[in-house]
């Protein structure tokens, strides 16, 4: 099990890893984007990184911005899900998984993500980092 201060690709710690994908895909439109630390409940992984996504479209482009993060910082990428034949999702239950080893990205869409509740599910995981809720606007 990788300890906090374990670098993962060539420079950043797992756990700093994990927080700069969650603002990364924060920063490109995901939705409630959520880093769970599981090290002390799991293991398979360390952290979880979760979002949101609006369209296949923007899951797509949210798998591009992971893999060029990934290349940048040198982190190898194990596995990604295999898409439907024809490499594209053709129902609203879209989950596309991409495997860093210690870290798992899961991008869902709203259906996939209510459904199985992966936050739910692993609810021991301490949150480390959270998007951050819109503030209202008053009038």
């Amino acid at each position: 099990m990788l300890k906090d201060n374990t670098p993962i690709g060539q420079t950043l710690s797992v756990h700093d890893t994990a927080i700069e994908l969650g603002k990364l895909l924060r920063d490109y439109r995901g939705k409630d984007v959520l880093v769970m630390d599981l090290r002390n409940i799991n293991g398979w992984t360390d952290f979880f990184v979760i979002a949101t996504v609006t369209s296949n479209i923007h899951l797509q482009g949210l798998e591009r911005h992971i893999r060029e993060f990934s290349r940048e910082k040198g982190i190898d990428i194990l596995r990604v899900s295999p898409r439907p034949q024809g490499g594209r999702y053709a129902s609203e239950d879209q989950w596309l998984i991409i495997d860093l080893g210690p870290l798992v990205i899961h991008l869902m869409t709203p259906k996939t993500r209510s459904f199985y509740e992966l936050e739910r599910l692993w609810n021991a995981a301490a949150v480390i980092f959270q998007e951050s809720p819109v503030a209202a606007v008053q009038d």
